[in-house]
């Protein structure tokens, strides 16, 4: 590597270490990272602005900001409240039956939008119930932004990586139901066993609680009818919208700020009302990280760590396999996966290739998926749900630190991991 190409590897790392000991905030430190990147050339300002490939993703902040004005409308409406007490009184007040609730709502939902959507849209519901049950919000939303994480690996339309993969590969949206959601659907069953281990401590029951829930009227909730039915009619064609996509060619993030415009111009609410939810700092962390992990894929550092990854297999199909899932997970655990898939995905497409292209050299198509969705998993900042999660947690006065989230994620991660390496060799190898 080059000297410029160390030097970009150690501010990396040095931004890294402040995030994850926290000793400043984690968007100071992004910024920051960013900041050094463009001043020892590691990239620069067309680089860094405007490529798609090393560059900020623009998808997925106006996806989030438009996803963000669209949820702080609804919550006008009183829509939130009314889910709140729904789940609380579905599970009687018990709390590992709301958690598998809401994990389960979740995963299934990540697997028709996309898992940021899906978190901006939960996580005030989950707030509201904790509240109204005494309970700690944290753990919940841990368990949320994972179950998003695993439940979008099961289309293609759940994690954008997996659009990355299915335009090199050549995968349709069928393929990755046969392929994929199979196994999303045991690993989802193994989380909510996890989740009665992982979160045991928190899981109070507090019977006066669960009575005072069960009493009330959830519909009562519900503060502006008119506006409720308007904003889950864009809402609706906004979800609707993001299913079709394989048809209609619109990129989430438009349909998003679509959206979020008519809402807000059909609508009594004003523009200070309608962004005052936008999650600021987390769309400012997201660029500065984008910033500094595209400087590692502009000076060739992840390219050269996924190339030497793949000349250490030697053209075995069953070793490559194995090296490739596991490298997956462990370089989307520090790196966001968006960028580490567009890179390694090349590289993939040569060595299904080099291995008779179709047939059972697929697998590894879905060893490059499973090890970048479910590697998300294992840091707070490994996949934009988490960091989403974080950045509301935060805001609603539940900060989450990067250890409290890891602590957890790196064992969800090699479980689940480690339930795909039987899958993928006894189904392909």
């Amino acid at each position: 590597m080059t000297f410029t190409a160390w030097l970009a590897v150690a501010v990396f790392l040095g931004a890294y270490t402040l995030i994850a000991t926290e000793k400043i905030h984690r968007v100071a430190a992004a910024l920051g990272g960013a900041g050094i990147m463009l001043l020892i050339h590691a990239t620069d300002a067309q680089a860094a602005f405007f490529s798609e490939s090393t560059g900020i993703d623009w998808n997925v902040i106006f996806l989030l900001l438009g996803m963000m004005v669209i949820v702080g409308v609804l919550k006008q409406t009183g829509i939130f409240e009314y889910l709140a007490i729904w789940a609380a009184k579905r599970a009687k007040g018990y709390p590992y039956r709301l958690m598998v609730l809401l994990v389960i709502i979740t995963a299934v939902a990540s697997a028709l939008l996309d898992n940021v959507t899906t978190v901006l849209l939960i996580a005030p519901v989950t707030f509201l119930v904790c509240e109204r049950l005494a309970l700690p919000a944290a753990p919940f939303l841990i368990a949320e932004a994972m179950a998003s994480n695993i439940g979008g690996a099961a289309t293609l339309v759940g994690d954008p990586p997996n659009i990355i993969i299915a335009s090199r590969g050549g995968l349709s949206f069928n393929d990755f139901l046969i392929h994929m959601a199979p196994m999303v659907v045991v690993l989802m069953v193994v989380f909510i066993g996890m989740c009665r281990f992982l979160f045991r401590k928190y899981f109070r029951y507090d019977p006066d609680r669960a009575a005072e829930v069960m009493a009330l009227n959830e519909r009562e909730a519900i503060a502006d009818r008119k506006l409720l039915w308007q904003s889950l009619a864009v809402l609706a064609l906004v979800m609707a919208a993001f299913v079709l996509h394989p048809v209609l060619h619109y990129e989430p993030s438009v349909v998003a700020v679509l959206g979020a415009g008519v809402l807000v111009a059909a609508t009594r609410v004003t523009t200070q009302e309608a962004i005052r939810e936008v999650e600021w700092p987390t769309l400012v962390f997201f660029a500065g990280l984008f910033v500094m992990v595209g400087a590692l894929v502009e000076t060739g550092v992840i390219g050269q760590v996924a190339q030497a990854a793949a000349d250490a297999t030697q053209g075995q199909l069953g070793l490559t396999t194995m090296l490739l899932l596991w490298a997956s997970g462990g370089l989307s655990a520090i790196v966001d996966n968006i960028p580490y898939v567009a890179t390694m995905s090349p590289i993939v497409a040569e060595l299904v290739q080099g291995n008779g292209g179709n047939g059972s050299a697929q697998v590894l198509w879905w060893a490059l998926a499973f090890g970048a969705d479910l590697g998300g998993n294992a840091t707070a900042v490994g996949a934009a749900a988490n960091v989403v999660i974080l950045g509301i947690a935060a805001r609603n006065g539940t900060p989450i630190s990067f250890w409290q989230f890891t602590r957890y994620g790196i064992v969800v991660t090699v479980v689940t991991i480690a339930l795909c390496v039987p899958y993928l060799w006894l189904r392909y190898l």
